[in-house]
């Protein structure tokens, strides 16, 4: 039987959701890109680079959601969703 593992902080469980909103509007967003044909490398580089990155983010900190490293990679995210905001601003424009 697996360990117990232990109970995640109130920090861990903000920053995990963070993440997990964030993969979904990339996920979302792919979506669109395909039926549209629209940015289509941007959008399946960002979701790859979410998985490799928070993945590899994860594993350095030994799983600790609330770590520098973890909520960089969050923080990193959110500057390319501002980015894709810009460029729909830009682009209605």
């Amino acid at each position: 039987m697996a360990e117990d593992l232990p109970e995640l902080t109130g920090e861990q469980k903000l920053w995990a959701l963070a993440a997990a909103v964030l993969f979904l509007l990339a996920i979302g967003f792919l979506g669109f890109a395909l039926q549209s044909q629209v940015l289509v490398p941007f959008a399946i580089g960002w979701v790859a680079l979410q998985i490799f990155g928070y993945v590899g983010s994860l594993k350095f900190a030994k799983g600790d959601f609330a770590s520098p490293l973890f909520k960089s990679q969050v923080m990193l995210h959110v500057m390319a969703l501002m980015l894709l905001g810009a460029l729909i601003v830009r682009g209605t424009n």
